[in-house]
C-alpha cells in the first residue's frame, strides 16, 4: 500500500493552510538550521573524548565506551529526520536535508572570514585564541557535512524502504533499520576524513568507529518510544490514518 498525501477540499485546505502553513514553514526552517548549528557545534567539540564504562570491554585498544563530545547531539538529528519522513514523506525530509546542508556551506564560510580577519588589539579573543579553538573547525565541518549528506539520504532511503515493505506497520523497525545504517555510515565518514586530514591517529580508527556506532545504537533504541509519541501526537493533531502523510506546498 502506497503512502497517500492527505487530501483537503479547497475551502478546507485554504483554512488549513492559514492555520498551520506559518508553523510548519518555521518548524521547517527551524529542523535546518538546528541540523547546521549540531554539526557546528559538532565540529568545535570533537576533539575532547570522553569516556562511560559500563562494560569491561576493549576492542581495538579502545574500551567501550571512549567517544567525542561530538557524537552526542546527533542521534536526535536522526530521530527527527524519521519523523519528518513519516509525518510529511519522502520528499519533505530531502528538503530539509539539503537545506540542512546550505546552512552549513553559510556556517563554514562564516569561519572561514571570521579566522582570516585580524582581531583588534582590544579584542577580548585574540587570533591566537580564536585559531585554536576554531582553527580546525574547518576541517571537521566538512567532513561533518559529508557524512551527515551521505548518512542522512541514506536513512531516508532505508526508512521508506522498510514503510513500503511493512505497508506503514511496525515503525519501531523501520525507525531503528535506518538508523543502525546511517549511523555507521555517517560514524564511518567522520572517522575516516578525521584520519586522512591527521587529526586522529589511524590506529584509533577501528576502535573509535566500533565505540561510537555502539553507542549511536543504544541512544537509537532508547529514543524509539520517543519518534512513537511524537508520531501519535502529530496523527492525532492532524487525523492522519497509518500511511497517510500531511502535503505541504
Amino acid at each position: 500500500m502506497e503512502q497517500k498525501p492527505k487530501v483537503f477540499g479547497a475551502p478546507k485546505k485554504r483554512q488549513f493552510l492559514r492555520k498551520h502553513s506559518v508553523i510548519v514553514h518555521y518548524c521547517h526552517c527551524s529542523l535546518s538550521s538546528s541540523s547546521s548549528d549540531r554539526r557546528l557545534v559538532r565540529a568545535v567539540i570533537f576533539k575532547k573524548f570522553f569516556y562511560w564504562y559500563p562494560f569491561d570491554v576493549e576492542i581495538f585498544g579502545t574500551k567501550l565506551f571512549e567517544i567525542s563530545v561530538g557524537i552526542l547531539p546527533y542521534p536526535i538529528t536522526f530521530l527527527i529526520t524519521d519523523l519528518i519522513s513519516e509525518i510529511y514523506g519522502k520528499r519533505k525530509a530531502n528538503q530539509v536535508v539539503i537545506t540542512g546542508i546550505f546552512a552549513s556551506v553559510f556556517s563554514l564560510l562564516i569561519l572561514f572570514v571570521s579566522n582570516n580577519v585580524n582581531a583588534t588589539s582590544w579584542s577580548p579573543v585574540s587570533d591566537q585564541v580564536f585559531n585554536n579553538v576554531f582553527g580546525s573547525a574547518q576541517i571537521a565541518v566538512i567532513s561533518s557535512m559529508l557524512a551527515y549528506l551521505f548518512a542522512q539520504f541514506i536513512d531516508i532511503q532505508i526508512y521508506h524502504f522498510w514503510k513500503k515493505l511493512t505497508k506503514g506497520k511496525h515503525l519501531w523497525l523501520r525507525n531503528n533499520f535506518s538508523t543502525f545504517f546511517s549511523q555507521f555510515i555517517d560514524t564511518f565518514t567522520v572517522l575516516i576524513l578525521l584520519c586522512l586530514f591527521n587529526e586522529i591517529e589511524w590506529s584509533k580508527f577501528y576502535g573509535l568507529l566500533i565505540a561510537g556506532v555502539s553507542f549511536k545504537i543504544l541512544i537509537a533504541i532508547a529514543d524509539t518510544p520517543l519518534l512513537y509519541l511524537g508520531v501519535y501526537l502529530m496523527r492525532k493533531r492532524f487525523n492522519l490514518k497509518l500511511n497517510d502523510t500531511l502535503k505541504i506546498n
